[in-house]
């Protein structure tokens, strides 16, 4: 029986030149002081993940406020320059509370020149929309998109929460490729699998960013049918239903590179041993079914 086996070794953001880890960790719960901050990145670069997601939403429900993440995240790299280039830094704009979508031209310069100071860096490698502003149209996107590539702040563009044809109707006008896609994705949130996300960016190389891996917490609790089964799954390669969860998003054809949301050094630090555990097609697809509560036909 074929067993699918997962590689650590780093790989082509889309059609980037951008080299990026199969693994991601990401800053939507960042918050409080940089010393731990900066454990948590030391815990992401030990563990072989270089890519880091962010937003600059990140942060609006907690005390410190829209754009708190991003801030808390650049002073921690302040404090060793050195870190950054062994980084891909991922940001997004487009969600403002209160509006609550704005990708008008103006606006997304302004949040790009905003996130780049307070992150304290010249140059993000990823730059998505966080989520489609329907009140503009996606011309005026890819060309306020495309002066940022070309004024040297943005090396690659990406989306979040797209549909595949808010996907295509984006490119359309962009004269470079949209790099990557970020939906949620688990074992517990399957649509990707069904709405032509996964197939749209296996045609065209497109990396896929997996938010919520963990089904929002449910797959880490073990009170689900899927939870228990990715337990199981885990202890016969010595790791808990968390780790067998990322390394059953990586199994699939997508390559799909799971955000770590995790706090916790020793947690994110985990997530490597997800390249361990190996799955048969039966195993794979008995998470799914139980992660559906449905059998596929």
């Amino acid at each position: 029986m074929t067993t699918i086996r997962l590689s650590n070794d780093l790989r082509p953001l889309g059609k980037s030149e951008i080299l990026v880890s199969p693994i991601a960790w990401g800053m939507w719960r960042l918050a409080g002081e940089t010393a731990p901050v900066r454990a948590m990145i030391d815990a992401a670069l030990g563990a072989g993940i270089n890519f880091f997601d962010t937003a600059d939403i990140y942060g609006c429900d907690v005390p410190a406020g829209f754009g708190s993440a991003e801030a808390l995240f650049g002073r921690a790299l302040a404090e060793d320059r050195s870190l950054r280039a062994n980084m891909v830094i991922a940001t997004k704009a487009g969600i403002r509370p209160g509006i609550p979508y704005n990708s008008s031209a103006d606006y997304l310069a302004d949040a790009l020149d905003a996130s780049l100071t307070r992150m304290a860096i010249e140059q993000v490698d990823l730059y998505q929309i966080h989520r489609r502003d329907f009140m503009t149209h996606p011309q005026e996107v890819a060309e306020a998109l495309t002066r940022m590539v070309e004024a040297g702040k943005v090396r690659s563009i990406g989306v979040s929460n797209y549909s595949v044809h808010e996907f295509a109707a984006l490119q359309a006008f962009l004269g470079q490729p949209i790099v990557s896609t970020q939906p949620e994705f688990s074992p517990l949130q399957t649509a990707p699998l069904f709405d032509g996300t996964l197939d749209q960016a296996m045609a065209h190389d497109v990396a896929v960013m997996a938010w919520s891996p963990l089904g929002g917490g449910r797959l880490a609790q073990g009170d689900h049918p899927a939870a228990t089964l990715l337990a199981e799954h885990g202890a016969r390669y010595g790791v808990d239903a968390v780790t067998a969860t990322l390394a059953w998003i990586m199994a699939h054809p997508a390559r799909i590179i799971p955000i770590v949301g995790s706090q916790t050094p020793a947690r994110i630090a985990a997530s490597a041993d997800a390249y361990r555990v190996e799955w048969t097609r039966s195993e794979w697809y008995a998470v799914l079914q139980a992660g559906m509560g449905v059998s596929l036909p």
